[in-house]
């Protein structure tokens, strides 16, 4: 089984360098076993000197995977990423979130057919987030011990002081297999013949909110259940502003819709491009 990380981003360099330092870290695989695209939702020439320098010494393939900017376009890089891997399972993760050195290996260990993975987070703080990412070791939280999360927790530098505890939870992880709330889009493991199934992500959503929300239950509607990934492939949330919300509204709108409606596949999804899921 080889698994795709797709990585979107958008100009925020020290952010993503993070992020591939973190993936770069990764334990329990081989080359063979994973590889990482870059989904680039039209930043400028230096993410891509960032990812020209990170492909030199990257542990596996590292793809950049870039369109025009002409807004938040979330949906679609991501659509266009999938249709340049033909790895067997699908990693979504933001371009702010550090994983752990475990994280491809325990997203493999959870995959299972007719399921998808809800991973979760652990924010950084505010006045952390600066200060890590100035540092020379900006993933150096991934290798904390128990001692130095529980100082992080208390210290305001991190909301939660456990992303180091693994447990196998086993059954536990299945008991709320339609509770599409809980999934967030930074952290999601799907397999892509579900993910071809629905058509993806709906690019009908403009500019932030809700398409992951469509997504899971659209992927719900179609007979997948939701697996809960908590102490297993935890992620480490860069602090940053607030996106833009105007949008939110009519996306709002249009997740209700979908929560009304019947429908599986997106409005506008992977299967407008041609020869979807098959180039790479």
């Amino acid at each position: 089984m080889k698994v795709a990380i797709i990585v979107s981003t958008y100009n925020r360099i020290d952010a993503l360098n993070a992020v591939l330092s973190a993936l770069s870290q990764q334990t329990g695989v081989t080359a063979a076993d994973w590889e990482v695209l870059v989904a680039d939702d039209g930043s400028g020439p230096a993410t891509r000197q960032c990812i020209e320098s990170w492909q030199q010494r990257f542990p596996c393939r590292l793809d950049h995977v870039w369109h025009e900017d002409t807004g938040f376009r979330l949906a679609a890089i991501r659509n266009l990423s999938v249709g340049r891997t033909r790895a067997d399972y699908l990693v979504f993760l933001d371009g702010d979130c550090m994983p752990f050195p475990d994280f491809v290996a325990q997203h493999r260990a959870l995959a299972e057919h007719g399921w998808f993975v809800a991973g979760n987070r652990v924010l950084l703080s505010e006045r952390f987030t600066p200060e890590l990412l100035a540092s020379p070791t900006p993933a150096a939280p991934i290798h904390w011990n128990p001692l130095q999360w529980l100082a992080a927790r208390y210290g305001g530098k991190a909301n939660r002081g456990w992303p180091w505890l693994r447990l196998s939870l086993s059954q536990m992880r299945k008991r709320r297999p339609t509770r599409w709330q809980v999934l967030k889009g930074c952290n999601i493991g799907v397999w892509r013949h579900d993910f071809l199934a629905v058509d993806g992500f709906d690019e009908a959503f403009s500019g932030w909110g809700h398409e992951d929300s469509d997504f899971a239950i659209r992927l719900i509607r179609a007979g997948l259940k939701l697996k809960d990934g908590r102490f297993a492939v935890p992620v480490l949330h860069l602090w940053h502003k607030e996106n833009d919300r105007s949008q939110q509204p009519e996306n709002q709108r249009r997740l209700q819709a979908t929560l009304n409606g019947k429908h599986t596949r997106a409005e506008r999804g992977l299967s407008q491009y041609a020869n979807p899921g098959t180039r790479g």
